[in-house]
């Protein structure tokens, strides 16, 4: 059980219980967007019937983020910051924002503004009703390009098909996680992380959101579509070992077919009298082979280097500063 936090009363009230909600936010070069996020931030936040701690996760930015997260926390007390020693990636930052989230539950929320502080409010009700996880389904991508669109539809559609783990479509990391959800999340140490699968391996009782996305509020998306592709890669080879299933069927069919080949080839040859063609054909067959041959070592290698990764077993995140909020243990 997780405890919660005494509040204090005024005059000789005496202390009561009071349930903490942690909000947490990755960051990565972030200055232009940063104070907007906040004053809206604070705006849901002030309204809650919760005490709430607000996590900034500094994934190695560049620019002034972790400047503007200072004086934040300068006027706040309520804030925390965690400032990674370099850029570990988003996956990683939400973990470690996990990982210090003291609150009885934790909603994890990007900067950008595109996911709207305001659902929070529809998020905590379905905690209050339940729900362990509470997730926003996207229903609108306002702003974004239709093959970003299109790529991402078909993602969440392959990836349900082929995982025994029944990942949501159309769901990006804004949810709400209940302290057990959050506990089990965090006993999840692999280091190629795809936390949307990880949140729905968890199970527990979990609820849709539907919402509408806005276009990013400033600043530049940190995803071109060559990290989407790897980003994709990342969740199939996570939670499915089908692509080396397909590898193994891929070469039973090619292996079948090549001895049809040369059976005709061959027939063709001793009651036709056909001559068997030449080089063209010869190299057109090997190609072909290679091709499957080199896909097949491929998908085996991406697995393989996964499984070498995670035995080495290094932490998934070093710290290079703490500011830890009014709700740290030690400030109590």
């Amino acid at each position: 059980m997780h405890n919660e936090f005494p509040h204090a009363q005024s005059g000789s009230e005496v202390m009561t219980l009071k349930k903490v909600l942690s909000i947490v936010i990755p960051v990565f070069n972030e200055e232009d967007v940063l104070p907007e996020f906040h004053r809206r931030l604070l705006s849901v936040v002030d309204s809650l019937p919760l005490e709430v701690e607000i996590i900034y996760i500094n994934d190695g930015s560049i620019d002034k983020t972790l400047e503007i997260l200072e004086g934040l926390q300068a006027v706040d007390p309520r804030v925390a910051i965690l400032d990674l020693s370099r850029n570990f990636s988003k996956e990683i930052a939400m973990s470690a924002g996990l990982d210090f989230a003291h609150g009885d539950a934790a909603v994890i929320i990007d900067a950008d503004l595109q996911d709207p502080p305001e659902l929070i409010t529809e998020f905590i009700r379905h905690w209050n009703g339940g729900f362990d996880v509470v997730y926003g389904k996207r229903m609108v991508r306002e702003g974004e390009a239709i093959l970003k669109k299109m790529t991402s539809y078909l993602f969440y559609r392959i990836i349900q098909k082929v995982s025994r783990v029944h990942v949501p479509e159309d769901t990006g990391d804004f949810r709400l996680l209940s302290r057990r959800a959050v506990d089990s999340v965090k006993k999840l140490r692999e280091h190629h992380r795809f936390m949307k699968g990880l949140f729905a391996w968890i199970g527990y009782p979990q609820k849709a959101v539907p919402y509408r996305r806005d276009p990013r509020f400033a600043g530049k998306t940190k995803w071109n579509y060559w990290k989407l592709w790897n980003f994709a890669l990342e969740g199939i080879t996570s939670f499915t070992i089908a692509p080396l299933k397909i590898s193994t069927y891929l070469g039973l069919i090619t292996a079948f077919g090549a001895l049809l080949y040369a059976l005709y080839v061959f027939m063709k040859a001793l009651i036709l009298g056909d001559p068997v063609k030449g080089y063209p054909s010869l190299m057109v067959v090997v190609l072909f082979l290679g091709g499957i041959q080199l896909i097949t070592i491929g998908v085996i290698g991406e697995y393989l280097g996964r499984m070498f990764n995670e035995t080495k077993q290094r932490p998934l995140y070093f710290l290079k500063g703490y500011h830890p909020s009014k709700f740290d243990p030690e400030h109590l």
